[in-house]
């Protein structure tokens, strides 16, 4: 049985320049390019220099030395013989550390130990009793790609070997367990991110596009290719490198915003920000029109005529 994932989107700062114009796109987790975030339309004067504003202030773009406690299942029970009892019964890190908190429980219950390399975080309960039943929740948590998934699982326990049975109700598993048996409780997560190890830095990538007036998406050009491991490359003439620029700490502070110095009529266009983070399975995309306009002209000076002596 899939569970749901729920990936949070980044919560977007946007500095404006001269004239700025924000509004929103629906945004798809499903959608096979990226996740559009928010679009902008911009209007600054030629001759000036504009920041197209790109933050995320969600990922943590840096180097993470706590990865075996990053990633979390626990196991509680919600009711049992409709009374509500909100009780943990087991935490698993992914360290490999367990913890069962009822002393009852001790033996009795239990998560695989290679859960983590295999997705398969099933509750497996030895000799169930009538005070086992009730509303069980499987959580998942990756804190540093703050995901935040929930399996829910109905046992009952019946007395007739002919009554047992699992089933979907429509919203969770259903469990009609045997009195004194032993039954699984089902929660799995086949996701990679669960179950890949990767360095940070090689899995963390920010690209800037630009589309020229009247082209297409995907005849864009690309301006700056950025890296967390420190590596940048920067694309097309000369000229083009040297006015576009991203600050060097742009994955400490999560600020990816470019710098066009300079303005003339030739940096007119649709500028993209991808973010990608393939470890955590995050791509995002902040969408910016950029119009460049001639500021008016100051009116001549009239001299006023000099008065002979």
């Amino acid at each position: 049985m899939g569970v749901i994932h729920k990936l949070l989107l980044c919560q977007i700062l946007i500095f404006h320049s001269p004239v700025a114009y924000l509004y929103s796109v629906p945004a798809s987790q499903q959608n096979p390019n990226s996740v559009v975030i928010s679009v902008s339309n911009i209007s600054a004067p030629s001759g000036s220099q504009t920041h197209l504003s790109c933050h995320s202030n969600r990922m943590v773009w840096t180097q993470d030395s706590l990865k075996d406690r990053q990633r979390v299942v626990h196991w509680d029970l919600y009711s049992s013989q409709g009374v509500y009892r909100g009780e943990r019964l087991l935490d698993m890190f992914s360290a490999g550390d367990q913890r069962i908190y009822s002393g009852y429980n001790q033996g009795r219950i239990m998560v695989s130990n290679s859960a983590f390399q295999n997705g398969n975080f099933s509750l497996v309960i030895k000799a169930v009793s009538m005070s086992d039943q009730g509303l069980y929740s499987c959580n998942l948590h990756h804190h540093y790609c703050h995901l935040d998934e929930t399996v829910r699982v109905q046992l009952n326990i019946t007395k007739s070997e002919r009554r047992v049975k699992m089933y979907w109700d429509g919203e969770k598993a259903v469990v009609v367990a045997l009195v004194g048996s032993d039954v699984v409780l089902p929660c799995e997560n086949w996701n990679h991110i669960w179950t890949d190890r990767h360095r940070e830095e090689d899995q963390q990538v920010v690209h800037w596009d630009r589309q020229a007036p009247g082209i297409s998406h995907d005849k864009a050009d690309r301006l700056i290719d950025m890296y967390a491991s420190g590596e940048r490359r920067s694309y097309g003439p000369l000229f083009i490198r040297r006015k576009m620029n991203v600050t060097d700490m742009a994955f400490a502070y999560g600020d990816f915003t470019l710098l066009i110095s300079d303005l003339t009529k030739g940096d007119e266009g649709t500028y993209s920000c991808h973010l990608h983070h393939h470890y955590c399975g995050l791509h995002e995309r902040r969408i910016f029109h950029l119009t460049v306009y001639d500021p008016p002209k100051e009116p001549p000076k009239i001299e006023e005529p000099k008065e002979n002596c």
